[in-house]
């Protein structure tokens, strides 16, 4: 087991972590709640964002009439766009802000929760799409105040964005992912329905989990905090605060569960008991890398995403091409792990023990690549491309690949290691093929 010297202090570190936890309902069932819970909140008038498909499922049904026995006026917004954009972020805003809501509700995977995030944040506190947006991108301004009350429901086991003060889109002009981060845009309420994994299809719940996956392990194996610098205030203190005691209790579950539940979720949609610990490890590792923070693999992602040319899979929107994000991150992490493994081997060999791999004769040296065969073993096992080669990519790409993501401090930062431009360039190169 990975011991408490990670956190050893340092000296010119922080010396303190903080916790913060979304109040989260979880069970069969609870999504007829929701409007209860508004009603709690003091919502009158909601705006329930979701996307078209979604929109059509049961799922969304229960939540309307759930809204409507609660005397609540809600108005449905299906135009949320899967892997969201910054144009769709302003439609969604200007939807909202037309509206006159006094509250907001979530029904969908992570694009549907982080648009909803930024419909809340921009009609709330108006101002130029990239004030807010994480520096050196945007301009990183802190969000005035609170916002007004959110309920996330995610209908996908992987973001845990309903945990999260994060949300995520792809910046057109840029053709690479970043996002906004603050406490703020944390849903007040998070309501996670297992019953909704009933009706993902299989690729779906596949890349979910491999974000998942990546959440759990990339805020396991992270920078610890000791090792960042201290604030110059309590509220200047970072939600991506690298390792600490508290993330480590989620990261260690989450990745318990995956290990022994992941392929049998994805391969048997009628293994319901499977399905349901995906959702709660989606569940665990959102608020473990909401107090955490993830890195490379993460980082990286985000140009892989923003520069796709013609993938289209399998259980997702075919109108446009896409890389789901579980894809576009968990195609780096193999080489990212075996790059970042020097740094805390431990941590590296502990993962790959709580994901399931056979550890016997395996020492710290060998962590980097247990981990890295772990993940691949699962990826071969789901059905997941072969690294970014089966997303499209080939060497020639290295160069834009490397240049959208190397602006992604807030995540190459929180690396156990440092990343340069030229060792960034060498993962992606690592990653274009594993079997």
């Amino acid at each position: 087991m990975a011991c408490c010297h990670y956190f050893a202090p340092t000296g010119t570190g922080d010396s303190a972590f903080s916790v913060d936890v979304s109040a989260i309902t979880f069970g069969p069932g609870v999504l007829a709640e929701v409007g209860d819970n508004a009603r709690g909140l003091g919502i009158s008038r909601a705006v329930l964002m979701t996307d078209k498909r979604v929109g059509a499922l049961e799922h969304a049904a229960v939540v309307k009439q759930s809204l409507g026995d609660a005397g609540i006026d809600a108005v449905v917004y299906d135009e949320v766009c899967v892997e969201p954009t910054d144009e769709s972020f302003k439609r969604a805003a200007r939807f909202a802000k037309e509206g006159g809501f006094d509250g907001f509700v979530s029904l969908g995977g992570g694009s549907v929760i982080d648009t909803c995030k930024a419909a809340n944040l921009y009609s709330t506190y108006p101002a130029d799409f990239l004030t807010y947006v994480n520096a050196p991108i945007g301009g990183g301004a802190p969000i005035p105040g609170p916002l007004k009350p959110h309920i996330a429901c995610p209908t996908t086991s992987g973001t845990g964005s309903e945990c999260t003060g994060i949300a995520i889109f792809d910046l057109t002009a840029m053709h690479a992912k970043t996002g906004i981060v603050s406490r703020n845009l944390r849903p007040a309420r998070a309501i996670v329905d297992p019953n909704v994994t009933r009706t993902l299809p299989r690729n779906v719940v596949a890349a979910s989990a491999f974000d998942v996956l990546s959440h759990a392990v990339e805020s396991y194996t992270a920078r610890p905090f000791t090792k960042r610098a201290a604030p110059g205030g309590a509220s200047l203190r970072p939600q991506s605060q690298g390792a600490n005691p508290w993330s480590d209790i989620g990261c260690r579950e989450a990745m318990r569960l995956l290990g022994a539940y992941m392929v049998r979720a994805v391969t048997d949609a009628d293994d319901f008991e499977a399905r349901s610990q995906m959702m709660w490890a989606a569940t665990l590792a959102g608020i473990a890398f909401g107090n955490a923070g993830c890195h490379a693999p993460h980082g990286m992602s985000y140009s892989v995403s923003g520069l796709v040319r013609d993938f289209k899979p399998e259980g997702y929107p075919d109108d446009r091409p896409i890389i789901p994000h579980g894809m576009s991150v968990i195609a780096n992490s193999p080489s990212v792990f075996r790059f970042t493994a020097p740094a805390c081997p431990d941590r590296h060999l502990d993962a790959s023990g709580y994901l399931g791999a056979d550890l016997r004769g395996a020492g710290v040296d060998d962590a980097g690549e247990v981990l890295s065969a772990r993940i691949i073993s699962l990826m071969k096992a789901t059905d997941i491309p072969n690294g970014l080669g089966g997303l499209g990519y080939g060497e020639e790409d290295i160069g834009a690949l490397t240049e959208g993501a190397f602006p992604q401090r807030r995540l190459l930062d929180n690396a156990p290691l440092d990343i340069s431009k030229e060792s960034l360039a060498g993962l992606y190169k690592d990653a274009l093929a594993y079997w």
